[in-house]
């Protein structure tokens, strides 16, 4: 993925390698891969949801820091 970069608030990052760490990841980049692509698939096959299913998942996301 060469010249894809996100910014993530210092806070969420240090909680990203923590996790990264403690799971055996071999870096943050394939942690929070992972993590973005299993909630994806998880938003994907709910087929849409309803309104407030998205307000939701988009709460949980800017919960979680990766939306503002």
């Amino acid at each position: 993925m060469f010249g894809s970069r996100i910014k993530l608030d210092g806070e969420l990052l240090s909680r990203c390698r923590k996790q990264a760490e403690q799971l055996g990841y071999s870096s943050v980049e394939e942690f929070v891969t992972h993590v973005l692509e299993r909630e994806l698939r998880s938003m994907e096959s709910s087929g849409g949801g309803t309104a407030a299913d998205e307000e939701e998942i988009a709460n949980r996301l800017k919960g979680l820091g990766y939306i503002e």
